[in-house]
């Protein structure tokens, strides 16, 4: 019996080749597409979830400082983590993390490096972590304070097909590190990725040379610290714990607040709580879920439509015996069959679609048939769309009378009809609400990149003087003659990217209690003139000597420490006492997701390790390779590097603007896939008003005048489902919005545009099938009924 209804099912399809195809390929587009958001969405919830005691493991973090300087800091001090195994009994173990910034270069032999990432560790973090170890011993990473733990990939980069263990690793700074130890790649979804893990005995005995004991420095914020808590411990009271250390020690830290951050929820969330990605896989969740429904209700509407060419050979196998639950398992049987096709055409797309995903979304996803993974997101995706997309129909299809089938008089009822229509509503909500939600993105992203960020960043080259520093007056000057440089100046930072951060201040008449975190960052003179930052009081720095003692603020800073007439007040800040000569504009630092926060400017030609060239942008190429040449004569180990402050700024919203891509892309596929049923509902309907037409042609009827009879019920349709999709979209793109702290209104136009394009291909799709009837010889449509 199988084997027939497999046979009927087979038969069914091919006579109704057209509606078959269509179908089926909206529902392989649907499951494709469903399936490659879903793989991305599994992936981002999968990070850091694979180690063992990941529910025990959090992140110790810091919200501190008060006013626009309050802010969650990741880093902490080095010594909370020992402290807190010592003094909390729920603190199982601590595991410290820190960058190494004594070595650019790593060699070994004739083979030097210059892009490896190397952070010190506390030993207890190869077994605190699930990351193996395929040589050395877990229980002791490293032998001594020179050790090194490399992973697989580098240690074949440097060794060969060598034994790695032994192996003496030399830097820049001439130190030695001996491999004791190779651990396994870090996999992609860990929020871990480095090349090389060395002891923090190093670091500590290290620091004690600059008179800086790390073990009781309070006041170093560079420390990623994990604490593994005893299941069952009252998070908030280990909290308090925490505040309590840190102001027994610290006792001027008054706004101390210690959070932790499970690791779980590392990737997506901050410490407080607030999203940090989880918003956007939540939306192409959503999405996801939105395509496979529009798919789904594509087969839905396409079946009970055509449920009336069908009701004779229901009712004939009604009449000579078949229950209506065999009824219902042949109906099954045929969604199922189509699926399965639709399956297979969708794991190619998959396939074919992995490397563009990949491309868009920045990460590293592979279709492997054999893999776990992409068959539970496979079978639950397709089980779950089939199931949606079987039952109603085969219900419907299944309890027609025979006696009116055979009789021609059966009619779908009014209420099939509605929901039919009702589906349609549904389809075209979700797909005007992508392109709202996409048209809103795209305006975003246009803000920001035209925003007037308060400095001028255009045709700006930036590259680390290194070694050149001492020079960097006379390179100045050879790159001045250059031709193609306009300006130069100097900073310890990008202006896109001002992370130092530093509490370490005072002005007088500064409240008690009142923590003050700006960002710093030091400057020649030229600075404000190059950028074109506007001086609003003083006259800033002059260039002299006596500009070591000096401080321009920007007006955040003024505003948040109060200082009344600030020119010529007294300031200190990281150990220097000195006075205000200036205080500029505020402009952007970072992303428009923050607000614009206390800045303090310093001057210091020691410490000023960048080097801004503002070219006309015609003779870019000669300009790079002459600063090139310059670079290689004082730094010749290492490579020269640049970047300009375009593609800086532009690097800040790359989550945007792969959210933006993805949304088109997404918004693009749910209006196709609507329009396939569109197109499909448009065509049925031609078919079984086929007569009427005829009839209206022979009575006078124009071709338009047909056109509009038969678009008028789907345009309508339409125009209710871009009514509901407003508000809805409106809803979350505000939310989306909330994100950023410089952000557009989303005007009436974005809804007009969405309305106009979705009416407009809506009305194509109908047309060609109206005006194909239209056309048609009245005299056959009579004659064939």
């Amino acid at each position: 019996m199988l084997i027939n209804y497999i046979k009927t099912a087979w038969r069914n399809l091919l006579k109704g080749k057209f509606f078959s195809l269509i179908t089926l390929f909206g529902l392989a587009l649907g499951l494709a597409i469903g399936i490659l958001i879903l793989s991305y969405v599994q992936d981002e919830r999968s990070f850091d979830s694979f180690h063992r005691n990941t529910p025990e493991i959090y992140r110790m973090e810091l919200f501190g400082g008060t006013g626009a300087s309050k802010q969650i800091w990741q880093e902490t001090v080095a010594p909370m983590g020992p402290l807190a195994k010592k003094e909390i009994p729920d603190v199982r173990e601590q595991v410290r993390l820190s960058f190494n910034p004594f070595a650019s270069i790593y060699k070994y032999k004739e083979k030097a490096f210059t892009d490896e990432t190397a952070f010190f560790a506390d030993p207890a973090f190869f077994t605190m972590f699930d990351f193996p170890l395929i040589a050395g011993n877990p229980s002791q990473p490293f032998a001594d304070d020179h050790s090194v733990v490399i992973t697989q990939s580098t240690a074949t980069k440097f060794f060969g097909r060598e034994d790695a263990l032994g192996k003496v690793i030399s830097t820049d700074s001439k130190d030695n590190f001996t491999v004791t130890g190779v651990i396994a790649d870090f996999p992609p979804n860990s929020s871990f990725h480095y090349d090389m893990l060395m002891p923090m005995t190093w670091l500590a005995n290290k620091m004690l040379q600059f008179h800086q004991d790390i073990n009781h420095d309070f006041n170093g914020y560079q420390y990623l610290t994990f604490l593994q808590i005893r299941p069952g411990a009252d998070l908030k009271s280990l909290k308090a714990k925490l505040n309590q250390i840190h102001l027994r020690n610290e006792p001027h830290d008054t706004d101390a607040d210690y959070l932790l951050l499970p690791l779980a929820k590392m990737h997506l969330y901050h410490a407080d709580g607030t999203d940090a990605g989880a918003q956007t896989v939540n939306i192409f969740t959503i999405i996801a879920l939105l395509i496979l429904a529009i798919a789904s209700i594509n087969y839905i509407n396409l079946s009970t439509a055509r449920a009336m060419l069908r009701s004779k050979e229901v009712s004939m196998r009604k009449i000579v015996g078949a229950p209506k639950f065999q009824l219902f398992l042949q109906f099954v049987i045929e969604t199922t069959l189509l699926f399965l096709l639709a399956a297979g055409v969708a794991a190619l797309l998959v396939w074919v679609s992995f490397p563009l995903l990949n491309e868009v979304s920045g990460k590293h996803l592979t279709f492997d048939p054999t893999g776990s993974h992409l068959w539970q997101v496979l079978g639950c995706t397709i089980l779950a769309t089939l199931a949606a997309s079987s039952i109603y129909p085969a219900i419907l299809l299944s309890s027609f009378d025979p006696l009116k089938a055979l009789k021609s008089k059966l009619s779908i009822s009014r209420a099939n009809a509605n929901f039919r229509k009702v589906l349609v509503v549904v389809q075209f909500t979700a797909s005007v609400t992508l392109i709202i939600g996409t048209i809103v993105i795209y305006h975003q992203l246009d803000y920001i990149r035209s925003k007037d960020l308060g400095y001028d960043k255009s045709h700006v080259l930036t590259f680390s003087l290194r070694n050149m520093r001492p020079q960097s007056e006379t390179v100045k000057s050879i790159m001045l003659r250059q031709p193609g440089v306009l300006d130069i100046t100097s900073a310890t930072s990008n202006i896109t990217n001002i992370n130092f951060i530093t509490g370490d201040d005072d002005w007088d008449g500064r409240p008690p209690n009142q923590i003050f975190t700006p960002h710093a960052i030091s400057v020649d003179k030229e600075f404000f003139s190059f950028f074109k930052l506007k001086l609003l009081k003083g006259p800033g720095f002059s260039g002299t000597r006596a500009d070591s003692n000096h401080f321009v603020l920007n007006e955040a800073a003024i505003s948040e420490t109060g200082i009344k007439d600030p020119i010529g007040k007294r300031f200190r800040i990281i150990g220097i006492d000195g006075t205000i000569v200036g205080v500029v504009k505020d402009f952007h630092t970072a992303s428009l997701k923050e607000k614009i926060g206390p800045m303090v400017f310093l001057s210091n030609s020691l410490t000023k390790d960048l080097m801004y060239i503002r070219t006309t942008g015609a003779a870019e190429a000669a300009v790079i390779r002459k600063a090139g040449t310059l670079f290689r004569q004082y730094n010749s180990e290492y490579p020269f590097s640049y970047s300009f402050l375009d593609d800086d700024y532009n690097r800040l919203y790359q989550a945007e603007t792969r959210e933006g891509t993805l949304f088109l892309f997404f918004a693009g596929i749910a209006i196709i896939i609507s329009c396939l049923g569109l197109f499909a509902l448009a065509a049925y309907t031609t078919q079984i008003r086929f007569r009427e037409i005829g009839i209206r042609k022979v009575l006078g009827a124009t071709v338009p005048t047909i056109v509009r009879l038969l678009a008028k019920d789907f345009i309508q349709l339409v125009l209710i489902a871009i009514v509901i999709a407003i508000p809805i979209a409106w809803y979350a793109m505000n939310r989306w919005l909330a994100g950023f702290a410089y952000r557009i209104d989303i005007s009436w136009t974005i809804f007009l545009v969405s309305t106009g394009i979705t009416v407009s291909i809506s009305f194509l799709t109908i047309s060609f099938q109206a005006v194909k009837a239209a056309v048609a010889n009245p005299v056959k449509s009579i004659h064939a009924e």
